[in-house]
């Protein structure tokens, strides 16, 4: 019984898990917000550095560099894939991250479907850093091969309207659209 007391006050005393989430403001063909929730529990070494290169102001202004049809929308390159006249290199894109280190991976059972928020990463699966992917469909293939991060819970229209890219790489021709403020929610 004492047990089974403690165990009550220790759980009373940590309350709820806090959830955390993310409000993308996207500007260009594509406008409107998009809130996402981060699946702390899930990934948490994932979502802290999403939340805090979120705190840093470090994807406010950049770019879905990476869209393809049918499949996802990529961004977060937050060294190459933003205007040039703030230091970014859209030939590049695709290819920075930030200036932490690279992550482990955080694979769960999570299925890549419509509004999941995956990391992308290099063929080393723990080469996660900052970019990462909102599902425009079901896609089994990422299976357990990528980190799932999080899921659109609002918004899912305003990622169906953002520009597509051409070809199989999905690279966006022109102006892409862009994160113009990510904000950290609770």
């Amino acid at each position: 019984m004492r047990k089974l007391a403690l165990s009550a006050a220790l759980v009373a005393l940590a309350g709820p898990a806090l959830a955390t989430g993310l409000d993308i403001q996207i500007a260009g063909q594509a406008n409107g917000t998009v809130h996402v929730e981060l699946f702390d529990d899930v990934a948490p070494q994932h979502v802290e550095r999403i939340t805090t290169l979120a705190e840093e102001g470090a994807y406010d202004g950049v770019y879905f560099h990476r869209v393809i049809e049918s499949f996802m929308a990529q961004t977060g390159d937050v060294q190459y894939a933003r205007n040039p006249s703030e230091g970014g290199d859209m030939r590049r894109a695709g290819t920075g991250g930030s200036d932490y280190a690279d992550l482990p991976a955080e694979f769960s059972d999570i299925p890549f479907t419509r509004g999941v928020v995956g990391m992308a990463r290099s063929s080393d699966p723990d080469s996660a850093n900052s970019q990462f992917f909102i599902m425009f469909t079901e896609y089994p293939s990422l299976n357990g091969q990528y980190t799932v991060v999080g899921e659109v819970t609002s918004g899912m229209e305003v990622v169906d309207q953002i520009k597509r890219g051409q070809g199989r790489s999905g690279a966006v021709a022109g102006e892409p659209d862009m994160m113009q403020t990510v904000t950290v929610t609770d």
